[in-house]
């Protein structure tokens, strides 16, 4: 009865109707390069390449799919982990779960065999999986990183971190990544085989330009800013440490030492965001700009193993360096056992440089800060 809901539903059908039959219509353009015949492939790459790749990618997805699944088991089962600071790390969990288990397994698969054997929906359907699973996970590092500089740094005042606070965060990095993971599928942009042709990902090499314009808006908007949050919230962290430590010198060191600690965490968490992103979105961004670039596939392949290897990184950063995980995980582990269990000084000298960090805001101390 509503004639504009009528035209909302309408142009969402002719806009899925024309994505679709775009696809169909490259799937049939395009039909040879996701046939058995491998001539084409092995000219980028000797058949044993292809098994390297399988072979290092299927250790990383299995290790992935683990301890991400590990973790998500944990929270379920440890009540005081469900905690609102400790949500966006199990969304983390999620989001590399689904990359690891969508993305990396078909990839092994089909680097296994030499060529992507899914067909051309198949191609679209994996990279929109990699995209929208791998796009969340880096949005919860940056909420991670913002959830973190509130609670220390305190820059809305008396206003605490609450359950909701922590579920907008969580929602947000969802409804971003399905926001800019979408258009491909409509028309803007699109979906191809990459690097030695046995994986699907965003077209970088097309020189139409609504494509290069969404992958600069693409870049901008699901690299640079995240990035850029990770960097302000953990550089405002380290600073007020730093005023901490100042304050504290009669302490005997203590803060210092918490300091060395959070600022060890940040480093690490710093140099694995630009280890397992930076190259791919510096080789996305150099196509784009440069069109006449060539890029040896095989190097070009080597950045998006990367990414796909994050899922094992973001685990053991994010999730086994913070000591409640730990001390809940490590008996899944250990057969029961916790080996860091009588190690608990340099746990309570963090917890004391956030406790006084939290004094001199004038809020309750955090267990869960850096």
């Amino acid at each position: 009865s509503n004639p504009s809901g009528r035209l909302g539903v309408f142009f969402c059908f002719f806009y899925s109707l024309v994505g679709w039959c775009s696809v169909l219509k490259s799937h049939r353009m395009n039909s040879a390069r996701f046939s058995p015949n491998l001539t084409m492939n092995m000219a980028i790459m000797p058949r044993s390449g292809y098994s390297l790749f399988a072979a290092i990618l299927g250790v990383f997805s299995v290790a992935g799919i683990l301890l991400n699944a590990l973790v998500i088991i944990v929270t379920l089962r440890h009540k005081q982990l469900r905690q609102p600071l400790n949500y966006a790390l199990v969304n983390l969990a999620v989001a590399d779960l689904g990359c690891a288990a969508l993305g990396g397994v078909p990839t092994v698969v089909t680097t296994a065999m030499g060529y992507f054997s899914l067909g051309r929906i198949g191609c679209v359907l994996e990279a929109f999986a990699v995209a929208f699973f791998g796009i969340a996970a880096l949005c919860s590092v940056a909420v991670i990183a913002l959830d973190r500089y509130v609670v220390v740094c305190r820059p809305l005042g008396t206003v605490t971190f609450q359950t909701k606070h922590a579920m907008a965060g969580v929602a947000a990095s969802w409804v971003w990544s399905f926001i800019w993971n979408t258009p491909p599928l409509f028309g803007w942009g699109g979906y191809e085989l990459e690097g030695v042709q046995t994986s699907c990902g965003p077209d970088w090499y097309s020189r139409d330009l609504g494509t290069r314009s969404f992958i600069i808006c693409y870049f901008l908007f699901c690299f640079a800013i995240p990035f850029s949050t990770i960097v302000v919230s953990y550089t405002s962290l380290l600073h007020k440490l730093r005023q901490v430590v100042k304050l504290q010198m009669a302490e005997g060191g203590t803060t210092a030492k918490a300091e060395v600690q959070v600022s060890r965490m940040v480093v690490v968490m710093v140099l694995a965001f630009l280890l397992t992103w930076l190259p791919y979105a510096s080789f996305a961004l150099s196509v784009v700009i440069i069109p006449d670039l060539y890029i040896n596939p095989v190097i070009a392949a080597v950045p998006m193993y990367l990414t796909k290897c994050s899922t094992v990184f973001n685990p053991i950063i994010y999730i086994f360096m913070n000591r409640q995980f730990r001390d809940c995980t490590m008996p899944y582990l250990c057969c029961g056992r916790n080996p860091w269990a009588s190690e608990r000084e340099s746990s309570e000298a963090e917890e004391t440089a956030v406790t006084m960090v939290s004094k001199i805001n004038k809020i309750s101390p955090s267990k869960d800060a850096p």
